[in-house]
């Protein structure tokens, strides 16, 4: 015979979190308007940002633990359940047509599995052996960062994968939006984005989804100006897989070189439609070739690739 949960342990465990407050002064929400309503989760949102601003410095850290260990080819791995978890393989999905990264660069494992993204299998937060038997699955290095990302900071599975890949010698990231949580605890780099009680209480694919979204946002794209992806604040690596791709990557050209269009397509054709060789070949006057030996050379940093077209 199966034993029953101890609910009143785990709803004891619930009634001290931030992120599960109960705000009374919202008890009538129902009773107002749907502009009054609106408002309300305005002014809400519009706490997010400062609380993520007061966590910059341990953002900033992790980031560059993550750009060191990918720039000697590791891979950037986040791991959560539920909402966090679809962020987490949200954003991995979107750096390979944003930075050209191949896809096992940035990956994204959720409690359940690739159906948890579109089906509610909320019982597989409670594993944490999950968790280990999905990393395992990746076969992680030291060379590698895993991001667990939970709310509540408790989550089984996030707390779960930190633990498990602490242990295989990757770095670790603990995003929650709870102060002193388990998740935070468990990891190398602890952020906890506390943004308080959600206006539906409970509800953290709100405020707190809000909140990873920001920070998840920061750890992909600041690593990947530091792995030089970028050339200032333009996407050199972006991959021109539609008419509306082709058609930035003319413009990213035209905006660093300020060639003529007739310039752009030759470089262009030169290059493969490589955008930040075609760029290198304008700027640095070498052709297609030349351009990709010294952009291998200076492992894709454009700016240190024009420096040597100069010497």
């Amino acid at each position: 015979m199966t034993s029953m949960p101890n609910y009143g342990d785990l709803r004891a465990e619930l009634e001290t979190l931030t992120t599960e407050a109960f705000r009374p002064e919202l008890s009538d929400i129902d009773r107002l308007s749907t502009l009054q309503i609106a408002r309300l989760m305005n002014g809400e949102d519009t706490t997010v940002p400062a609380a993520v601003a007061a966590q910059l410095p341990l953002i900033a850290a992790a980031i560059d633990g993550i750009a060191e260990r990918m720039a000697r080819g590791g891979r950037l791995v986040y791991a959560g359940a539920g909402t966090a978890g679809r962020l987490g393989v949200l954003d991995a999905s979107e750096c390979p047509p944003t930075f050209n990264t191949d896809p096992s660069r940035v990956v994204g494992v959720i409690a359940g599995g690739p159906t948890a993204m579109v089906t509610s299998i909320e019982g597989a937060e409670d594993s944490r052996e999950l968790a280990a038997a999905d990393l395992d699955a990746l076969a992680l290095t030291a060379d590698d960062t895993v991001v667990g990302v939970s709310a509540s900071g408790r989550t089984p599975y996030a707390v779960g994968a930190v633990e498990h890949a602490r242990k295989q010698g990757a770095l670790t990231i603990g995003l929650s939006c709870n102060a002193h949580s388990a998740l935070a605890s468990a990891a190398d780099h602890g952020i906890e984005v506390v943004v308080g009680p959600e206006l539906l209480t409970g509800s953290t694919r709100l405020k707190s989804g809000t909140a990873q979204k920001l920070v998840l946002n920061m750890l992909s794209t600041i690593t990947m100006i530091r792995l030089g992806k970028t050339y200032g604040n333009l996407m050199v690596d972006v991959r021109a897989s539609n008419e509306k791709l082709r058609a930035r990557s003319r413009r990213i050209v035209a905006l660093a070189t300020g060639a003529s269009d007739e310039e752009i397509e030759r470089a262009l054709a030169a290059t493969d439609g490589e955008v930040k060789n075609a760029i290198l070949t304008i700027l640095g006057g070498v052709d297609g070739p030349t351009a990709a030996r010294l952009l291998e050379e200076s492992e894709g940093h454009l700016r240190a690739a024009l420096a040597a077209s100069a010497g």
